[in-house]
């Protein structure tokens, strides 16, 4: 999807990405062949990675030449025309890329694995994927790695009972854990990534739920969201999800929630656009991203029943401010 993104953009007729990999297991490296930038030779590609005591010398390039040998790949390695240099870092190592300078750190996780802070103009963000806690000096080398960050993006795979039990040992950590090392290290604002693969969208939301009862600034991460850092202000976009049977509707509903200043609000208004994945409103207020709104429908007609009342609760995906209105639109996603 990244690649399709770069190459539809008019002003990206030539790229020169640095690309940062964290080791070298598969759920990390899998999409590097399937990458389309790399086939175009008028693009540049700069890697950075750490020599695996496994691989040795050059391991990202072996890396690279192992997934497109035979009998894995149609074509092998020279088909990528782009021209790509490979550095190789270890952590502590300190170093500037265009725009950021980088620092990296190890991470507790088998065969190693490099977190990554960039420190940039308008702020700092920290990627630190694939990280158990129980490791004391791994433990304060990401405390210092994530220390005041604007953005920190952790592991949270496991809930903290399959950490304490089960996947011990499996090199992931916790939304909990995640909370822990946030308020110590004074970040503004933890990104939950690394989702277990067998984890429902509802399990990630009660996740999110819970880390927010115990950090406001939490954010689950989704596939297409971005997060934009400015002088003072963090901006959210989170794609509205367009899936399943939708139909235009005239609901009235009663909403409540809370405001990006943490005010409560209740409101009247109606639904419009409904599916049963989520909805379309209009409020007068502005709810926060990814803040749970509670949904009121009055005679919404189900089975027949002209006084039904449905009660629905989800969380914010979408903000959309209407000006000739002076409305905001907020999408919905319901999770129950």
């Amino acid at each position: 999807m990244l690649g399709r993104h770069l190459e539809a953009a008019p002003e990206c007729s030539k790229i020169e990405p640095h690309i940062f990999v964290t080791h070298y297991h598969w759920d990390h490296i899998q999409g590097i062949p399937f990458f389309s930038p790399f086939y175009d030779e008028q693009n540049h590609f700069h890697f950075y990675s750490f020599r695996s005591e496994y691989l040795g010398d050059h391991s990202l390039k072996r890396v690279f030449e192992a997934q497109m040998a035979l009998p894995y790949f149609p074509v092998d390695l020279s088909a990528m025309s782009a021209p790509r240099e490979f550095t190789e870092v270890s952590g502590g190592d300190q170093f500037h890329v265009p725009g950021a300078r980088v620092t990296a750190r190890w991470l507790h996780h088998p065969q190693g694995c490099l977190g990554f802070r960039f420190e940039t103009s308008a702020g700092t963000v920290v990627y630190a994927t694939d990280n158990e806690p129980g490791n004391p000096k791994l433990t304060e080398s990401l405390l210092e790695l994530a220390s005041g960050a604007d953005i920190f993006i952790n592991d949270a795979q496991f809930t903290p009972e399959q950490l304490a039990n089960s996947r011990k040992g499996w090199g992931h950590s916790s939304w909990l854990e995640g909370v822990r090392i946030a308020k110590e290290a004074g970040v503004k604002n933890l990104v939950l990534f690394h989702h277990d693969p067998d984890s429902t969208d509802k399990a990630v939301d009660v996740i999110l739920r819970d880390a927010r009862e115990k950090f406001p600034n939490v954010w689950a991460a989704a596939e297409g969201m971005a997060m934009t850092l400015g002088e003072e202000n963090l901006d959210v976009v989170i794609p509205a999800v367009r899936e399943g049977l939708r139909r235009d509707t005239h609901f009235r509903a009663r909403v409540t929630g809370y405001t990006d200043s943490g005010m409560a609000f209740e409101e009247e208004t109606v639904i419009r656009d409904l599916s049963l994945h989520g909805a379309l409103i209009y409020l007068d207020h502005s709810p926060k991203l990814q803040s749970e709104l509670q949904v009121q429908l009055d005679n919404p007609g189900i089975g027949g029943a002209s006084d039904a009342t449905l009660r629905l609760r989800g969380y914010v995906v979408r903000i959309d401010t209407e000006t000739e209105k002076d409305r905001t639109a907020v999408g919905i996603v319901f999770t129950e």
